[in-house]
């Protein structure tokens, strides 16, 4: 999975995948090889946050 560069790229490609194909961050993370604390702290940055609930960052 491509995986751009700038941060609010990144949170409208993962939001999407998650959205379409995923049922959690772990899921998504396992099947696409990404690593997920590093995924994390880069939308950290622009204020983005994981929530299991929704299955979206927010």
């Amino acid at each position: 999975m491509y995986l751009p560069k700038d941060k609010v790229m990144l949170l409208s490609v993962i939001n999407t995948t998650l959205r379409d194909k995923y049922e959690s961050l772990d899921e998504l993370c396992s099947s696409e090889n990404i690593d997920k604390n590093q995924l994390i702290n880069d939308l950290a940055t622009i204020d983005y946050f994981y929530n299991p609930q929704i299955n979206q960052f927010k």
